[in-house]
């Protein structure tokens, strides 16, 4: 059963009443961020029930020391973690005396909104105190987009059945630490602080030394007229406070205005950091609440005019496509390229805040088709910055000649995974980063990251799964042992099929682009030729090993198997499973996992969807038909896969079902989760459900190709895609599909099967 208690509307997310049990899940769901920066939607005034206090800056972590049991050679010496920063959001306020605290108050009415339209977080509540007074409150919160170093609160109080003394005591914390230490080591240390008009904490993480800057400037004005008098001041170690008193009579409104953020050393020298939060808190200030409003709604309609996708007669589908669409915005914006994408985003801490495949295979899509190239590039160049890690973490394996594995999680490079069933055997994620380029470029028709950049990428990946491969004597034929696949429900395998089908298709790309760069970009390759010490004998040999893989298949289904052994297990449809022993690791052993037939999310079929021309429609129906009854879904990842290839076989309510799981799986928390944070990765996923599922969106030969099918319960539908550099808008309904090209140019597309070209 999942939660119901968030309302149905178009474009806002609302909690309409009061539940102590869902705070930390609200927390979540209401989550701000603006690319630079994240919050939780913890209260601003003190609460004494249960909750997760979450504020984070983008690309400031720390490698928190690796807890195993049993140390293994090649084991990574620390999980890097994005950290909880200092919080600048507190607000403590008393009521004649007493501490206002929901959680001890007498609640009339409560309500929280997200509206996704303007970036705007609002909570209001009514609330009599334990001495009788009854006050209105409403709370307004947003991160800048424009002024990424920039948050602002609005908190109004309303005296209601009496005249009361009201203290608001407005402060900066640095005394914060990560729910998920490992050995509860701080992680801050204290460098300097300064009040005055503006406040500033500065603080400097250990070992990796990011030096952060945070602030706040306050004032308070009652019925509209600012309190002139200067706040009381108190000063201790790693916090600052400014206190204001006030009174108010029946009917009469107290507002606190409240700007603060973080500057960081990532972006500024750490001497300057007091100065420029001064400069940046003041210019806020000066512009004032409303017109940084105003500039946050422009912001957002922009974001809107290019990323909305409009679903008419399902609220819900609609609701939750603008929910993830949301998220991704706040997640990344693409404009530093030393920044990327957290399973959690600045939601949570789960994951460590750092970077997975997730990105490559999930994210990029959706970042190339709604963003200008540059963003889907920058994700492209995060990887080529950390190759030389990557060459690294390959050499503490035993490979060699410049062989490059892709850490399973990173922040700079370095792999920072501490289970050895995924640090040394998940190596699929090395795939995912060479097809990210492919996919980019066939998409884009860039022709320049290659022989900049990319070619280097795929010459280390391609090292990497030559040297991996066995030599079969007895099937005569190149073998991948002790693997995980996508489906981390089996470990220590051998001959995943999706592994050894992308180990041979990175072979064939990577000799296919040095063929080109070599045609076109001559300079490039002798650059790169001298700089890899590269030799024509490897690409021969990388194509010997390409064309001898072994791919384990079963004759008389007519299958790929997933891996060596597959129709060895007991093979018991998922649907036999009681829903009360799901999901199945909160309930079983591992043991007892390991020797099932459960699939966690989509693997060789995540192969039949980035590989589809490769294979026809009844080959793929075969293959859904055989592994989706085995499929529990357990990953966020997978029921968007699912939903995408339901499209493609025409099966339109299995379609439909998977995307209300990809879509809503945190909105209506299916796996019970989400007060650990959103799963902003996989919105990705309810992306490409759409587009590339129902809109049937795909690339074949670099030509565009759709291929239009209305879900149930659906109207209409109408999205656009940035397309070379020019809008592409599809609307469809029952009756038709309607396309606007906005491009100067005509675009030769193909529609439903059929070759046609259309103009401006």
């Amino acid at each position: 059963m999942q939660q119901d208690y968030i309302q149905l509307d178009p474009w806002k997310i609302i909690e309409n009443q009061w539940d102590k049990n869902k705070v930390m899940a609200s927390e979540s769901l209401f989550s701000l961020g603006n690319g630079a920066m994240g919050l939780r939607a913890n209260f601003e005034e003190d609460y004494s029930g249960e909750s997760f206090q979450g504020s984070y800056v983008g690309g400031i972590y720390y490698p928190d020391k690796t807890k195993v049991g049993w140390w293994k050679n090649g084991y990574p010496e620390y999980f890097a973690k994005v950290l909880n920063a200092p919080s600048w959001i507190g607000i403590s306020i008393r009521v004649n005396g007493e501490n206002l605290d929901l959680a001890q108050t007498t609640i009339h009415a409560f309500e929280r909104s997200l509206d996704m339209k303007q970036g705007l977080y609002t909570r209001t509540f009514d609330v009599t105190t334990s001495d009788g007074v009854r006050l209105k409150g409403s709370v307004d919160r947003f991160l800048s987009l424009k002024r990424t170093e920039v948050g602002a609160i609005r908190y109004q109080l309303e005296a209601v059945n009496a005249a009361v003394d009201l203290e608001f005591c407005s402060y900066l914390d640095g005394h914060i630490k990560n729910q998920d230490s490992n050995w509860d080591d701080p992680f801050w240390e204290a460098v300097s602080q300064k009040g005055g008009t503006t406040n500033v904490l500065v603080n400097r993480t250990f070992k990796t030394t990011f030096g952060v800057g945070t602030y706040m400037q306050n004032q308070l004005s009652v019925d509209g007229e600012t309190v002139i008098d200067a706040a009381i001041k108190n000063e201790q170690a790693n916090r600052l406070e400014e206190t204001y008193n006030c009174s108010l009579s029946v009917g009469s409104v107290a507002s606190l205005v409240k700007i603060g953020g973080y500057v960081s050393t990532l972006h500024h020298p750490e001497e300057e950091l007091i100065s420029v939060a001064e400069r940046e808190a003041t210019a806020a200030m000066e512009a004032g609440f409303d017109q940084l409003l105003q500039e946050q709604q422009k912001a957002w309609a922009e974001i809107w005019e290019m990323a909305d996708i409009q679903i008419q007669g399902d609220v819900s589908s609609q609701q939750a496509i603008r929910f993830n669409i949301f998220q991704l915005n706040q997640t990344y914006n693409g404009a530093d390229a030393r920044l990327n994408i957290g399973p959690k985003g600045f939601t949570g801490e789960k994951y460590g805040g750092s970077t997975y495949w997730d990105t490559e295979a999930y994210c990029l899509p959706f970042y190339m088709a709604t963003k200008p190239q540059k963003v889907a590039r920058n994700l492209l160049q995060y990887r080529y910055q950390q190759l030389d890690k990557a060459i690294e973490n390959a050499q503490k394996l035993g490979f060699i000649n410049g062989a490059a594995l892709y850490p399973m999680v990173t922040m700079n490079g370095e792999e920072c995974h501490n289970e050895w069933e995924i640090t040394f055997e998940e190596i699929h994620r090395n795939g995912a980063i060479a097809y990210a380029i492919f996919n980019y470029t066939r998409y884009t028709d860039d022709q320049t990251y290659i022989p900049e950049m990319g070619l280097e990428v795929l010459i280390g990946i391609a090292r990497f799964w030559a040297q991996r491969v066995s030599w079969s004597q007895a099937r005569s034929k190149y073998v991948i042992l002790g693997v995980t696949g996508p489906n981390e429900y089996e470990n220590n395998i051998n001959n995943n099929w999706y592994t050894n089908y992308l180990a041979k298709w990175c072979l064939e790309y990577a000799c296919e682009q040095i063929d080109a760069v070599k045609k076109y970009h001559s300079a490039d390759f002798e650059r790169i030729a001298a700089h890899v010490d590269w030799k024509d004998s490897e690409a021969e040999q990388w194509m010997k090993v390409a064309s001898h893989m072994y791919f384990p298949y079963d004759e008389t289904l007519e299958v790929f198997l997933q891996q060596d052994g597959f129709l060895d297990k007991e093979l018991v449809p998922a649907a036999s499973l009681p829903s009360a022993i799901r999901p199945l690791n909160q309930y079983w052993s591992w043991d007892r996992i390991l020797r099932s037939p459960y699939i966690k999310q989509a693997d060789t079929l995540q192969g039949f969807y980035m590989f589809a021309e490769d294979f026809s429609k009844e080959v793929l129906e075969k293959h859904y038909n055989f592994y989706e009854p085995f499929t529990v879904h357990e990953s966020s990842l997978s029921p968007c896969i699912h939903a995408i290839l339901a499209a493609r076989l025409d099966r339109m309510e299995e379609a439909y079902a998977f995307y209300l799981r990809t879509s809503r799986l945190d909105l209506d928390d299916y796996n019970k989760e989400v007060h650990e944070g959103l799963h902003i990765t996989s919105m990705a996923g309810t992306w490409m459900s759409i587009v590339e599922g129902f809109g049937g969106l795909t690339l074949k030969n670099g030509q565009l190709c759709l291929n239009p099918k209305l879900p149930p319960n659906w109207s209409s539908f109408r999205f656009k895609i940035l397309f070379r550099g020019s809008v592409l808008e599809v609307f469809v309904d029952a009756q038709e599909t309607k396309l606007f090209w906005h491009g100067d140019n005509p675009l030769s597309l193909n529609l439903k099967g059929k070759a046609i070209t259309i103009t401006k």
